[in-house]
């Protein structure tokens, strides 16, 4: 599995991410947004906290996550 191991916000709902097998892409955000605990994340303050977990993904301070695996899957790769 590969794992995320860096993490910042951008503008737009978008998030740079760097894995662990070294490759470095952007995750658009916004398709999640009206589902659930991500309608949180519409607030730029709360979308700011994402960070690194103890699991090799991401998560906000609300409690929200998601899977590495997708994340990889639907990263757009520099």
């Amino acid at each position: 599995m590969v794992g995320i191991v860096k993490v910042a916000p951008q503008d737009d709902y978008k998030l740079l991410l760097t894995f662990s097998d070294g490759k470095k892409g952007v995750f658009d955000v916004k398709p999640y947004l009206g589902e659930g605990v991500f309608r949180e994340l519409q607030n730029p303050s709360m979308f700011k906290t994402v960070r690194i977990s103890d699991y090799p993904t991401i998560e906000w301070a609300n409690g929200a996550d998601l899977c590495p695996d997708c994340v990889y899957l639907e990263t757009s790769f520099k």
